[in-house]
């Protein structure tokens, strides 16, 4: 199910989902829907975010679900650039997925643990075919995440969201959308109009709408249908 909420920050939006739902934060999804920033030194803001969450399940059935996954992901661990290897069953699951996904593609990965968090769990893939891996935009990397999270949400626990990453390529995109964030701000401030950037992912569609949260005078909000939507940065001062 998916409800909007509204906030002077996302933070706020999110506790307002937080009271209505009577749901705790990590058992729902949030896409920021729309950003506002104008007045005064832009101290008019408001933040309206989409909360995604199972509406047909009591959450407290996850509960009764085996805590093997949740007890892994109770600490943090970052990897410094070295391999980290499966601890539980849930973890070899994914990584013998995710291998057995590229070998099936014919681009066969080293697969890997890079990163262990909260409800979040990374992986790393090593290939002589990267680039093909990644695809245009990251669409191909995308795809096989969302297939890794299909089985994390079959498999025992749907809280923990699976990050596939190879070469660092999550972490230079990021930097890129500021980049072009804060580019497309300016452009849209000085010319006072507005643009519509190209369809990304909601992760994507984010970062741009946080990027430019605080900046006066300057909204954003996701436009079309489907899991890769527009953002369109809009100029809000008096014209």
């Amino acid at each position: 199910m998916v409800q909007e909420f509204e906030g002077r920050t996302e933070q706020d939006a999110i506790d307002a989902a937080v009271e209505a739902l009577g749901l705790e934060a990590h058992e729902f999804e949030v896409e920021i829907v729309s950003t506002r920033s104008g007045g005064l030194f832009g101290r008019n803001k408001a933040v309206r975010i989409a909360v995604h969450y199972a509406g047909t399940e009591d959450s407290r059935e996850t509960e009764k679900k085996s805590d093997a996954p949740r007890q892994r992901a109770a600490g943090s661990t970052r990897a410094t650039g070295e391999a980290l290897h499966p601890e539980t069953d849930f973890e070899h699951a994914v990584v013998d997925f995710v291998t057995t996904v590229t070998e099936k593609m014919g681009f066969p990965s080293k697969v890997s643990i890079s990163f262990r968090e909260p409800q979040k769990l990374g992986i790393r893939l090593e290939s002589e075919h990267t680039n093909i891996l990644i695809g245009r935009k990251g669409k191909n990397l995308d795809a096989l995440q969302l297939l890794a999270n299909v089985l994390s949400g079959r498999f025992v626990d749907s809280e923990i969201k699976v990050i596939l990453d190879t070469e660092g390529y999550r972490g230079r995109r990021e930097e890129q959308l500021i980049q072009l964030a804060h580019k497309v701000g300016d452009q849209v401030k000085r010319t006072r109009g507005s643009k519509l950037l190209e369809p990304m992912n909601p992760f994507e569609r984010r970062l741009i709408h946080t990027t430019l949260n605080d900046i006066a005078d300057i909204g954003t909000e996701s436009e079309g249908e489907g899991l890769y939507k527009q953002v369109r940065i809009f100029y809000r001062g008096s014209k």
